[in-house]
């Protein structure tokens, strides 16, 4: 397995790299998130540590997650319980707080990718009536015209679109949005509903989930 070792700590790096590949593993370290944006393309896992130099980890992740669907697993020492939820509302596949057991964390790794293998391709167009979002070109149309979004209200509606007729919270939207929730962040959610609630010209289609969120209505 091609893996990603993204780990600032030489010597936290270097041991578990030599572990990986004494295992048959082909790892390649980077200590930086730049880096690790950069070379997802060739792996196959990325082991993310979040205390990294140029970057939170939890933004490397929120970035990895708009261009990529390679498996993630969390791999660092921030064990509170905020860091946990963000890192798995994000799209980590795996958090695993250090200190851990190779062999554990082999057996993570492992279930990781096999989970990744059986999933079936996802979903790039989603429709509901008359409505169409294409995930991949970031295009939308209504009635077979193309409506003109920003790039906030498409992944708004992108996030609800994944989870069609499921309800989101606000608390996911915002972190998987900007990357983060707080009193500025939250008002501009709504804003940004609004106004793609006006572009969409359906009424009901994104249904308000009094004191908890959003639903795209199927």
């Amino acid at each position: 397995m091609r893996v990603l070792l993204v780990e600032d700590d030489d010597g936290v790096g270097d041991a578990l790299s030599e572990a990986l590949a004494a295992r048959g593993h082909v790892p390649t370290r980077v200590s930086r998130g730049a880096d690790a944006l950069g070379k997802h393309h060739d792996a196959d896992l990325v082991l993310l540590d979040l205390g990294l130099p140029d970057t939170d980890g939890l933004e490397v992740l929120r970035m990895l997650r708009k261009v990529a669907d390679v498996p993630v697993l969390v791999l660092t020492a921030r064990g509170d319980e905020r860091s946990v939820v963000r890192g798995l509302r994000l799209g980590a596949d795996d958090y695993v707080v250090k200190p851990v057991r190779l062999a554990e964390l082999l057996a993570r790794m492992d279930n990781i990718t096999m989970r990744a293998a059986s999933r079936a391709r996802p979903v790039r167009v989603v429709r509901v009536s008359d409505v169409e979002i294409d995930l991949a070109a970031r295009r939308v149309t209504v009635g077979g015209e193309e409506i003109t979004l920003t790039t906030k209200e498409f992944d708004l509606l992108a996030v609800l679109a994944t989870r069609i007729g499921t309800a989101v919270s606000r608390q996911q939207l915002m972190d998987e949005v900007w990357g983060n929730a707080y009193v500025g962040v939250s008002r501009s959610l709504d804003v940004h509903m609004t106004q793609l609630r006006g572009k969409l010209h359906r009424p009901g289609l994104l249904a308000t989930i009094r004191g908890f969120g959003y639903r795209l209505e199927t």
